[in-house]
């Protein structure tokens, strides 16, 4: 075949470029509708805007909303970790996690039969 190597680097670079832009329209559309602040109308305003003049909108859209992306991420991500670090707290917290672990324990050791365990876990659950 008659494919030189600048054709083949050429081919390479314009796929890359076109998945960066695919992941960067996601992108935009992701912040997009997670953002509370903004009302529905605005929302589809700027929907519309990126689906009908795709490259236009989306740099527009970084220009006049880029900067809050990062902040708008970062508040998720930080949300993401309290409400994470909650639920261990409160999961640690009520003592299933031990009360199970020596359960297993029992079972393990032969202290309890099989029956016995999954009775005793579905009372621990079940608290």
């Amino acid at each position: 075949m008659d494919y030189p190597l600048l054709n083949v680097f050429l081919t390479t670079m314009w796929v890359f470029l076109w998945i960066l832009w695919l992941v960067l329209l996601f992108r935009v559309f992701t912040d997009l509708f997670r953002d509370d602040s903004l009302s529905g109308w605005a929302k589809a305003g700027w929907s519309v805007f990126v689906l009908l003049l795709p490259f236009l909108g989306v740099f527009v859209y970084l220009v006049a909303r880029g900067r809050g992306m990062g902040t708008r991420e970062m508040k998720r991500a930080e949300q993401a970790e309290e409400d994470f670090r909650e639920f261990v707290r409160t999961t640690a917290g009520t003592g299933q996690a031990q009360e199970l672990a020596r359960l297993v324990d029992l079972k393990n050791h032969g202290d309890l039969t099989a029956e016995e365990y999954e009775r005793a876990k579905a009372k621990v659950l079940a608290a």
